[in-house]
């Protein structure tokens, strides 16, 4: 394989397409929250957006690469966006591979927002939240904040993805904000919140051991056990709520089918407390279904009410 093919091939491993389709869900339902309040989509706009997303989400997750090997380290580090383990071996990545992906993703990203700014007159709340999410994005991994080891990176993270991104979507379409975004994304911000911890657990000892100050480091595992719970619980709350302040009817019913897998999940990390083995890679897909599904059963609802 040639060297070029080399690297096209570890970018598209690294990108984690699977997790991109998450930014696809909830830049989408954004949109549809705006169709259902009436607003006609542009799709010029739409497309333009999506695109700039996705080049973020790319652009984080060659920045996390880059910063987080060494042409003689092997990264160890797994975060719910990060690659799989054999990509990041720098003998399977050469070093240089992650520089160009950096280079590429931020002129993209810089390409698309600058032709945002040319071509569309888009009102100041989309911007402001882009910006936000940009920054955050950029320092998950970048010195000197490095929010990926700070401890509070998996709350930015949380609030930049879940909320943020439909966000975005929303306001590109309508231009101002509405009750409807609280509503429908704080619950999922508070299952997505629930999955990173969950990822963080099956690496509990090698970022102890590393010193990677984590939530999980900073909190102890049996803290944190107990944060993933009320995360859920909350989640399950927050949709009640929104339900009794006006949420539309099917996208309360796609939030009901998912309770049972909320529950599920509570009931697994209960029987690793207890000393039962832990099957980490279910419990890992199983908190990132939860929040997958619940995203994608409120995108329909908003579709089809």
């Amino acid at each position: 394989m040639s060297r070029s093919k080399e690297y096209l091939n570890l970018f598209l491993r690294l990108s984690r397409p699977h997790f991109l389709l998450g930014g696809f869900l909830l830049y989408g339902l954004g949109t549809a929250i705006a169709t259902y309040l009436g607003k006609p989509i542009d799709w010029s706009l739409y497309i333009l957006g999506q695109l700039l997303v996705t080049s973020i989400q790319l652009m984080a997750q060659a920045l996390y690469v880059f910063f987080d090997g060494t042409p003689t380290r092997e990264v160890t580090f797994q975060s719910i966006f990060s690659g799989d383990r054999k990509a990041l071996d720098p003998e399977h990545l050469p070093f240089t591979a992650a520089l160009i992906s950096t280079i590429v993703t931020l002129t993209i990203s810089a390409t698309l927002s600058a032709l945002l700014l040319i071509v569309k007159d888009v009102s100041f709340v989309p911007w402001a939240f882009l910006l936000m999410g940009f920054f955050a994005a950029f320092s998950y991994s970048t010195p000197p904040l490095r929010l990926i080891t700070s401890g509070v990176g998996e709350i930015i993270a949380t609030i930049v993805v879940a909320s943020f991104v439909p966000i975005f979507s929303f306001t590109l379409q309508a231009g101002e904000l509405h009750r409807l975004l609280p509503m429908s994304t704080i619950p999922l911000a508070a299952l997505l919140f629930a999955a990173f911890i969950a990822f963080e657990f099956p690496d509990y000892a090698s970022d102890l051991k590393r010193g990677r100050k984590t939530l999980m480091v900073r909190l102890g595992w049996e803290t944190t056990m107990k944060l993933h719970d009320l995360a859920i619980l909350f989640a399950i709350l927050s949709f009640l709520t929104a339900y009794a302040l006006g949420l539309p009817d099917r996208v309360a019913l796609g939030a009901l089918i998912s309770f049972p897998l909320a529950i599920a999940q509570v009931w697994q990390l209960n029987r690793i407390k207890a000393g039962l083995p832990p099957r980490w890679r279910t419990f890992t897909l199983s908190a990132l279904a939860l929040f997958a599904m619940t995203a994608y059963l409120e995108l329909m609802g908003y579709i089809f009410s």
